[in-house]
């Protein structure tokens, strides 16, 4: 194995969502261009933990992606397509975008024949957990009080505790709990196969997952919003854990 395979600075992929580039002022001829959206805080934590971000474009061949990865980010957006886990959409639900859906599962199965780490944040977590035959609850009325979707609020404020198993992954990176932001109004609902709930709203809203014997997490919060958040530090070590392992057995 190499020096440079085993300190270069990991290649995380990060995957967006596709708007229109009327969206940004472009000219009429050009309004209807598609456009690939990638929010720059997911960017900034990765750079911040040591990593180097790959903005992942729509259509790209998803196994030669991964091929090329250390690590995989299914970031935040539009709620899934509910037909994706045998439901109906729920009025409340957003249209959501198939092709997205498409590929991040594409991803997410070829991160997971390759051992390539994944973390999902927010909407990533709960395509993870459709991708392993989960479902979602559409819509969060918001039980005892606690507000999942607090949309008027300030991206940065941490509005509601969020308690981990001991004896997780995310237990090590937080300890017994954290105060998080809020802006989701689905959640997990039955588990996907091989998932652990590792951490709980207080009002029992999934909060967090585990995949079992994989290096694989989501979290129902938005971490890059708080600039250095531990959880990415730990992804980018893990990652780098998992390339030089792949690359031992190359050897």
């Amino acid at each position: 194995m190499s020096d440079t395979a085993s300190t270069a600075a990991p290649l995380i992929g990060i995957t967006g969502r596709t708007h229109a580039a009327g969206m940004i002022g472009a000219p009429k001829g050009f309004a209807d261009a598609p456009l690939d959206v990638h929010l720059n805080e997911y960017a900034s934590s990765v750079i911040q933990a040591g990593g180097l971000p790959v903005h992942i474009p729509m259509g790209i061949d998803t196994g030669a992606i991964v091929s090329r990865l250390d690590g995989l980010i299914i970031a935040g957006g539009e709620d899934v397509d509910p037909r994706r886990y045998g439901r109906q959409p729920d009025p409340r639900t957003s249209s959501g975008d198939g092709s997205r859906d498409e590929l991040e599962i594409g991803l997410l199965q070829a991160a997971l024949a390759q051992r390539v780490p994944v973390l999902g944040i927010c909407r990533g977590q709960q395509l993870i957990n459709v991708a392993l035959g989960g479902t979602l609850i559409q819509h969060l009325e918001g039980a005892q009080g606690l507000r999942h979707n607090a949309s008027e609020i300030h991206r940065y404020e941490r509005v509601h505790e969020v308690s981990f198993r001991n004896g997780s992954v995310l237990h090590r990176i937080y300890g017994d709990g954290a105060r998080v932001n809020s802006f989701h109004h689905q959640a997990v609902e039955r588990l996907g196969t091989g998932l652990s709930a590792v951490g709980h709203a207080d009002d029992g809203v999934i909060e967090a997952v585990e995949l079992a014997d994989a290096d694989v997490i989501g979290v129902q919060w938005h971490p890059e919003c708080f600039g250095s958040d531990p959880v990415f530090h730990w992804f980018a070590r893990t990652v780098i854990e998992a390339r030089q392992g792949r690359v031992k057995e190359r050897v």
